[in-house]
């Protein structure tokens, strides 16, 4: 499978590439805005593992999603290196091993994203009280909250790189490089403000959001229905050919 991805065209790994942001862009979406959103409760631990128990089905769903997702940024990391390989080697294996360190974070955050279901479905009767479950089931809630903040760090960093190597690319348009730019520093001044201040993150947050979404969506349809200019890719290609930057 990935021999046969290496000899595709570039406007076909373009447009593979539009199928599986629009993939994450979804999967994402719908596991932290549309399940977790509304069944966590931060600050009631009582209510959040009620709504748990009483939406079990798709709160097990939010969490398929989100690994649908992880396991799509895998392939697309992959996919984003060969693409701006030409523009710049070195910058292009940065922005994709900052990718997979995101996706590797919050692969393992998954684990706080089930432990809830573990402790309150599965937990041996007796050995905690009700209340000292709900609290730990909130508790590793706060962990996958914390656990997200960091992985998007990471991310952060890669949509600044992106946004560097669209911006240096002949292939796509610029202002999709700024985009990116501006999508990573929202994700990195998102994530330090939750650490530094949650109670000012969370009045941010709706606005910080905005940016990432515009300029993700943007680029995975560009991407899907327009793709890239494979003869300037390829003139870029042979032009830089053996320089890194």
């Amino acid at each position: 499978m990935t021999e046969r991805l290496a000899e595709a065209s570039p406007r076909c790994k373009a447009r593979i590439a539009g199928v599986l942001y629009l993939v994450i862009i979804l999967t994402a979406t719908f596991a932290e805005l549309y399940v977790r959103e509304g069944i966590v409760v931060y600050r009631d631990a009582a209510t959040t593992a009620s709504n748990i128990l009483a939406r079990e089905p798709l709160y097990r769903l939010g969490g398929v999603a989100m690994l649908v997702a992880l396991v799509s940024d895998v392939a697309l990391a992959l996919i984003f290196y060969q693409l701006f390989k030409p523009v710049s080697k070195t910058v292009s294996l940065m922005a994709a091993a900052f990718r997979l360190m995101d996706v590797a974070i919050l692969a393992v955050n998954l684990l706080n994203h089930f432990a809830p279901l573990i402790l309150l479905r599965g937990a041996q009767p007796g050995a905690f009280t009700p209340d000292q479950l709900q609290a730990l089931s909130l508790a590793s809630l706060r962990f996958y909250a914390q656990g997200f903040n960091l992985g998007m760090v990471f991310f952060g960093f890669d949509c600044l790189l992106m946004g560097y190597l669209i911006f240096r690319s002949t292939f796509l348009p610029r202002i999709l490089g700024g985009l990116m730019a501006l999508a990573g520093l929202s994700y990195l001044t998102n994530s330090f403000a939750n650490f530094l201040s949650p109670a000012w993150a969370a009045n941010l947050f709706p606005y910080v959001l905005a940016p990432p979404f515009i300029a993700e969506a943007s680029l995975a349809l560009w991407l899907l229905l327009i793709g890239l200019n494979a003869q300037r890719w390829r003139e870029q290609a042979s032009a830089v050919e053996g320089r890194q930057w």
